[in-house]
C-alpha cells in the first residue's frame, strides 16, 4: 500500500483523514476513537486492535461508574483528586464536571503508592559589568523554577501510573536583584522560602495522606470480610491478592508486595 492510500479505522471502520491516523501494533486507529482512550494510557503504539477494543469497552462502562460517583472529598486545583468514600473509589479529573472527560473510576485498593514529585530548575542571574559584558555576581545569584506533580501508582490493566500537575503556573523564586526576590546562595533552601512553594508542597502532602489513608481503610474493610477464592497461580508465580486485588508475586513469607496481607492458599 502507498503512503497516501486510504486507511480505515480497525476499531470503528470509519475512513481516516489525512494526518488522522494513530498507528497500532497491528492496525490503525482514528483520532476520534483515540480520544476515547484513558488520558493516563500511553502504550497505544504497542497495543493491538483487540486490546484497544477491550479498553474502549471498559471506557464505555466507566461512564456508568462516573454517573454513580458521589464525591465525599476533593483535593487539588488544576487537576482534582476526587474520592467517593462510600463506594471506596477515586478519580482524577481535569474538569469541574468529571463526566466531560469520563474520568477513570478506580478502586482505592488498587492504589500501590503515591508520591509528590517536585521538579526544580536553577538558572544563574547575570549582571553587566563596566565593559558591557555579562558576568556572575559574587556570590552567584540564582533564579529557581518549580513544578509540582502528584504521582499515583495503581494496579490497572490499562495504566500503571496517574501523574498530574498541582500548580497552574510555574512557581518562581528570584534573587534580590530581580523583582525584589529573596537572597539565595547555594546553601539555602530557596523553594521553602516561597509562600507558593509551601502552599503546593502542603497540598501535595495532603493529597498523598488522604489517598493512602483512604486506601488503608478500604483494605482493612476488605480484609474484614469473608475471604474470596483466589485465582490459580500463573506460570510465572504471579497471583491476584484477594485482599487488594493487585497482581503480585508473594514473598518468602507468603505476603503481598503491595498491601502486606497474607496470600490465602
Amino acid at each position: 500500500m502507498g503512503l497516501f492510500d486510504k486507511k480505515y479505522c480497525d476499531v470503528c471502520g470509519e475512513k481516516i483523514g489525512l494526518l488522522g491516523n494513530r498507528k497500532l501494533e497491528d492496525g490503525n486507529l482514528c483520532k476520534n476513537c483515540a480520544k476515547k482512550l484513558s488520558p493516563w494510557f500511553d502504550e497505544r503504539r504497542h497495543s493491538t486492535v483487540a486490546q484497544i477494543k477491550e479498553q474502549l469497552a471498559y471506557r464505555e462502562a466507566n461512564k456508568d461508574a462516573v454517573a454513580k460517583f458521589n464525591v465525599t472529598r476533593s483535593f487539588g486545583d488544576r487537576y482534582r483528586l476526587l474520592i467517593d468514600e462510600d463506594a471506596q473509589v477515586f478519580a482524577v479529573s481535569s474538569s469541574d464536571n468529571m463526566e466531560i472527560d469520563n474520568a477513570d473510576v478506580i478502586r482505592l485498593d488498587q492504589v500501590t503508592g503515591c508520591d509528590l514529585d517536585v521538579d526544580e530548575r536553577r538558572y544563574e542571574e547575570m549582571r553587566t559589568d563596566k565593559d558591557g559584558k555579562e558576568v556572575s555576581y559574587n556570590p552567584p545569584h540564582y533564579r529557581y523554577e518549580y513544578d509540582f506533580n502528584i504521582v499515583i501508582r495503581v494496579n490497572s490493566p490499562w495504566f500503571d501510573e496517574i501523574r498530574f500537575p498541582l500548580n497552574r503556573q510555574t512557581v518562581e523564586v528570584f534573587p534580590p536583584t530581580s523583582r525584589g526576590g529573596l537572597f539565595i546562595t547555594s546553601t539555602d533552601s530557596p523553594g521553602r522560602r516561597s509562600y507558593e512553594y509551601k502552599q503546593y508542597e502542603d497540598m501535595g502532602h495532603e493529597i498523598k495522606d488522604a489517598l493512602l489513608n483512604a486506601r488503608r481503610q478500604a483494605r482493612e474493610e476488605t480484609a474484614g470480610q469473608k475471604p474470596v477464592q483466589q485465582e490459580a497461580p500463573r506460570t510465572d508465580g504471579t497471583v491476584v491478592c484477594p485482599l487488594c486485588g493487585a497482581k503480585t508475586k508473594p514473598d518468602a513469607k507468603g505476603k503481598c508486595e503491595y498491601c502486606g496481607g497474607t496470600i490465602i492458599k
